[in-house]
């Protein structure tokens, strides 16, 4: 059993130089805390001035997330103070725009993100920075439906991952794109992701002390994208808890 920082098993499973990273999970199975875990983790990376990072939250208010990550020991507050971390409140986005509208809402918000990044990467300390939407899901809903729309949109980030040096994490409701009229947005999302995290309930049912099983795909050719130990695919157990989550192997913890 090991919590989450350095030699835990999901950040053995991770590849340092993982540009594209998508975070599966379901009802049954909320994959939410390993965005708060990767969101820490982002804001201490780099050099001695740590990271940086812009969160595009539509499922939460930037309040939720400063509770959250300070039971972790990470004072949101201050990192967006000292614009470590930028904050895109997208609850209300884009504010009733229909119709074509949508995809200039999209630009307008791809811009911004761009600005940011470019100004954090060229400032004094350009540390690794990662962009993170904390429901996919959410933004089609947002877009109306439009999941040509939203792929646009990602694509832009993908490429910006290429020319900025910095990485994109998003979160998706597998469940949600059960059928095959609903897969194209998951399906894409899959191809090209570098890794891909995907929660999921215990096939043996619920357990007290255990919440549900991570299964980490590592797909990266590159050879600073290969997992620890040459290993490709991991499986463990997890626990969530106040101030983090407990990696295990099935049958390991006592």
């Amino acid at each position: 059993m090991e919590e989450y920082g350095a030699g835990d098993l999901l950040s053995e499973a991770m590849c340092a130089g993982a540009r594209v990273v998508v975070v599966e999970d379901c009802v049954e199975a909320p994959a939410a805390f390993v965005l708060h875990l990767l969101l820490k983790r982002a804001l201490a990376a780099g050099g001695g001035g740590g990271g940086g990072a812009a969160l595009l939250a539509l499922a939460q208010p930037f309040s939720h997330y400063d509770r959250v990550l300070r039971k972790m020991g990470c004072n949101l507050s201050m990192h967006r103070k000292s614009e470590r971390l930028h904050f895109f409140d997208l609850q209300g986005f884009p504010g009733g725009t229909r119709g074509g509208a949508i995809a200039d809402s999209l630009a307008q918000l791809y811009s911004a993100v761009q600005r940011v990044v470019e100004t954090c990467r060229a400032g004094e300390n350009a540390g690794r920075f990662t962009v993170m939407i904390d429901d996919v899901s959410l933004l089609e809903v947002a877009a109306n439906g439009s999941a040509d729309d939203v792929l646009d949109f990602l694509h832009y980030c993908v490429t910006l991952t290429s020319e900025m040096n910095c990485s994109l994490v998003v979160l998706i409701h597998e469940d949600i794109y059960s059928s095959e009229d609903g897969v194209g947005l998951l399906a894409h999302l899959r191809y090209i992701a570098d890794l891909v995290i995907k929660a999921a309930p215990l096939s043996t049912g619920l357990a007290t002390d255990v919440h549900g099983q991570l299964s980490v795909v590592n797909k990266g050719m590159l050879i600073e994208q290969r997992p620890a130990k040459g290993r490709k695919v991991w499986s463990f157990h997890f626990k969530v808890k106040e101030n983090g989550a407990d990696f295990f192997y099935p049958g390991s913890r006592h």
